[in-house]
């Protein structure tokens, strides 16, 4: 990587403005790759050079590990510097990713209204709005007038993550609205805020999961999303590039787990194979012994197979079809419900369209399931029997596959989880009960 090799050249040379170059010529993301590169003496080296707001913003894309790593080996002054540019989201989740002694002593560093609210964040579970909130915004009293909001603004803005809007509160922290930075701009002088306010203020519960914040936010085409607590009391906001992060965070998940795998918790390659064999091996045990019950259909049917043996050559492909049939339609609700499109109350419309869908492909698959096997040269009533077992088999998948997910979504249970093996396990087993059913009674056996 040319940067990195850059940036140690520069280090090596200890020149402080050619680093403050680089460093204001680079993406602080790009930066953050290459500092995890470094040795422990380079990074610090490489903090101590930088001002602490462009420090601060590389130490944000950092592991919470490393952030402690790097602030702990600093002098205190350049630790509380850094510190308090840093935002208190990434704040808040560093401090409860290490020890709580550790975290004591740098909310010291802190000024006391800052800690005060670092360590409310610090109360809302992981995955809830309020994990996620920064407490890097302005709000301004509903008395101000344009003029003396503008001042606040030009006092605090620098330390803002968001300055598009101003979040109005009132005496008691309460949230009563919010305000876009081009109204104020446009407002004469002495308006009070409270006459150019929008009416109507979108806000979430601290409580409330992550993944509903970031359908509001999307739902509603917002940049930030204000959080209050159970009092309606203004206590961060939540912008949009932490919930695209949530977004790709809870895509990522679902594909895992509609693989039939846990999800990593880290990057592909950051994974030991150990961590990938303890990830995988769960849901392969457990579709393993699922499967298992396959046989035992086949041991109980041992009799019509001896019978008619042109039945066996048919198994494969009637299975496979069914699974496949199965996993595109968990597939497509599973999609459906992340994004809010279907609901359980829409489970019978959601039946009624997967069965219509499941008809017409079935009849289209049972007139090629017919034709094959006319072509291996069995039986005609043989040949009857797969092509209408391939019709019920994706008829079957279909209502199955459209019915769990739905179940599971209103159990409050991730619906991801009805994978692709998982329901191809499941309609394999009962295919083949499908398939002899249709031909005993078919072929009188």
């Amino acid at each position: 990587m040319i940067q990195l090799e850059e940036m140690k050249n520069l280090l090596s040379n200890a020149d402080k403005n050619s680093v403050l170059s680089f460093a204001e010529n680079s993406r602080p993301f790009d930066l953050a790759v290459c500092v995890e590169k470094l040795d422990r003496a380079e990074q610090l080296q490489l903090m101590r050079l930088l001002p602490a707001d462009i420090a601060a913003e590389i130490m944000e894309y950092l592991e919470p590990v490393l952030q402690y790593q790097i602030l702990n080996h600093l002098e205190e002054n350049e630790t509380s510097q850094v510190l308090n540019k840093m935002s208190g989201d990434v704040v808040a989740d560093m401090m409860l990713a290490i020890h709580r002694h550790q975290a004591v002593k740098l909310l010291n560093l802190l000024p006391k209204d800052y800690r005060d609210k670092v360590q409310t964040l610090m109360t809302f579970p992981e995955h809830t709005a309020g994990s996620l909130a920064t407490i890097d915004y302005i709000a301004a009293r509903s008395s101000w007038t344009i003029e003396k909001t503008l001042q606040h603004i030009r006092k605090i803005g620098h330390d803002a993550e968001i300055t598009s809007y101003v979040y109005v509160t009132g005496m008691k922290g309460e949230l009563l609205d919010v305000v876009s930075l081009k109204k104020i701009i446009l407002s004469e002088p002495q308006t009070r805020l409270e006459d150019i306010v929008m009416g109507e203020v979108i806000s979430v519960p601290a409580t409330m999961e992550q993944e509903e914040a970031a359908e509001l936010l999307s739902r509603y085409d917002l940049v930030a999303l204000p959080v209050v607590d159970g009092q309606n009391r203004l206590i961060g906001v939540i912008t949009v590039d932490d919930l695209i992060d949530v977004i790709q965070d809870e895509a990522t998940e679902d594909i895992h787990k509609l693989g039939g795998s846990q999800p990593l918790t880290e990057a592909y390659f950051k994974t030991s194979v150990f961590h990938l064999y303890r990830k995988r091996i769960v849901w392969l045990l457990i579709l393993f012994v699922a499967e298992a019950y396959t046989g035992t259909v086949l041991r109980h049917y041992e009799e019509t197979l001896s019978e008619v043996i042109a039945l066996a050559f048919f198994v494969p492909l009637l299975i496979g079809t069914g699974g496949n049939t199965g996993t595109q339609t968990v597939s497509t609700l599973v999609r459906a419900l992340a994004v809010g499109e279907v609901q359980f109350r829409d489970i019978f419309k959601v039946i009624r369209k997967e069965i219509t869908t499941g008809l017409m492909t079935g009849a289209s698959i049972s007139l090629i399931a017919y034709v094959r096997a006319l072509f291996l040269g069995v039986e005609t009533n043989v040949g009857l029997v797969v092509a209408i077992t391939a019709m019920s088999i994706v008829i079957w998948a279909s209502f199955v596959a459209a019915i769990l997910p739905l179940l599971l979504h209103k159990l409050k249970a991730d619906p991801a989880v009805v994978s692709g093996p998982f329901i191809t396990t499941l309609v394999d087993g009962t295919g083949l009960i499908i398939y002899f059913t249709i031909a005993k009674i078919l072929l009188k056996l």
